[in-house]
């Protein structure tokens, strides 16, 4: 998946490369390249916390387990 992450990075610094003004460059890398990417990552690692979560609460009940015995 990281690959296609750099790819569309690549796009974007290619897209802002090509902009008349340095402002245009900075908003058009942080429009097109950043903000899409940090959605995306998030949304796809939204399972991945999710499971973490789940077994971080099992650790911390079976310790508690451990603890009253």
């Amino acid at each position: 998946m990281y690959i296609v992450v750099i790819a569309w990075l690549f796009v974007a610094l290619i897209i802002a490369i090509s902009q008349v003004s340095v402002v245009a460059a900075i908003l058009s890398f942080v429009f097109w390249g950043i903000a899409p990417l940090a959605l995306i990552l998030w949304l796809f690692g939204t399972p991945q916390r999710r499971r973490r979560a789940v077994l971080q609460a099992q650790a911390e009940e079976k310790k508690h387990a451990e603890d009253a015995k």
